[in-house]
């Protein structure tokens, strides 16, 4: 069985993967390396790298690859290619393996706003030493849109930081633990200091977030989006801007245009897209890489399927 990998050379792979499971034969593909020049007709099984969206589109627009099955993508999220995928190819998210790193930029950006880190950075470069009044985690009712492996990644990490309570949503209710539906949102949206959103981009999520959702938030709500931009309504945000504050990794559009009111809000604390790139994404996409070549080897479907070959 041919398999693509996303590393630039064999070497590289052989080392990050520890070895490759017997049966498997495979070559390397990224914007280093290229796509390989021969193995199109028989690989099965692909592999591409964060953000190396081009990569894919030039093996998908291969015009000889028969037994091409799967791809597999570097991150959770899969709006942004599924329609760009031919149906006869399924395709596979990397769950699991940004829940560490965009957790922890979840709780980076909720201490760098409610405390107002960013503003102090911009003194700095002025030479200005302007104290203000700082917002905690502590004593925070907290809200999480969107309660799955990352959003309990960003509870675990919420512990000991004092919060009032943590209260969970998702698509659908759930009982170990308590997780409310979406449906529930507008109730509990009013007793929510800090919420969280982890939620991927979906039709049913599209602007879950707009004017009426936002002005059910209390005065002084912040609200942290390190799941997908098209989640809150742009417009609808920088109305409710000094009422309520935003940290966002995500936005719509994305990246914001030059000009646009987010960039020069003082309620706002942007960063860009990052919340799955850091230090902790290599490691776990090797590990999902070998656990995929393994159950391959072993004649069984990857884990982590998002859409069969038709």
């Amino acid at each position: 069985m041919l398999v693509w990998l996303p590393y630039v050379t064999r070497a590289e792979a052989l080392e990050r993967l520890g070895g490759v499971p017997a049966g498997i034969e495979f070559d390397v593909v990224s914007r280093e390396s290229g796509v390989p020049t021969d193995g199109a007709d028989r690989v099965t099984f692909f592999a591409v790298r964060n953000f190396e969206v081009d990569v894919a589109d030039a093996v998908m627009a291969l015009p000889d690859r028969p037994r091409l099955r799967w791809l597999q993508l570097a991150s959770a999220g899969y709006d942004y290619i599924i329609d760009r995928v031919p149906p006869e190819i399924g395709l596979l998210n990397a769950a699991g393996v940004h829940d560490t790193g965009t957790s922890e930029l979840a709780l980076a950006l909720a201490l760098a706003h409610l405390n107002g880190v960013d503003r102090y950075a911009l003194d700095r470069a002025d030479r200005r030493f302007a104290p203000h009044y700082g917002r905690t985690l502590a004593d925070r009712r907290v809200l999480i849109v969107g309660y799955g492996r990352i959003g309990a990644a960003v509870e675990r990490r919420l512990a000991g930081f004092e919060v009032t309570d943590v209260t969970r949503v998702a698509a659908h209710a759930k009982t170990d633990p308590l997780v409310h539906p979406a449906e529930a949102l507008p109730d509990l949206l009013p007793n929510a200091d800090l919420v969280f959103i982890t939620a991927p981009a979906t039709p049913a999520t599209r602007h879950l977030f707009n004017a009426q959702t936002l002005a059910l938030l209390p005065d002084g709500a912040a609200l942290v989006n390190t799941g997908r931009g098209s989640i809150i309504d742009s417009d609808a945000l920088v109305a409710e801007l000094g009422r309520i504050t935003a940290a966002l990794d995500v936005t719509e559009p994305e990246p914001l245009p030059p000009g646009h009111p987010l960039w020069d809000s003082p309620h706002v604390t942007l960063t860009p897209h990052v919340g799955g790139w850091s230090g902790a994404f290599h490691a776990r996409y090797d590990r999902l890489l070998r656990r995929q070549l393994d159950r391959l080897a072993s004649g069984q479907d990857p884990a982590n399927v998002v859409r069969y070959p038709a």
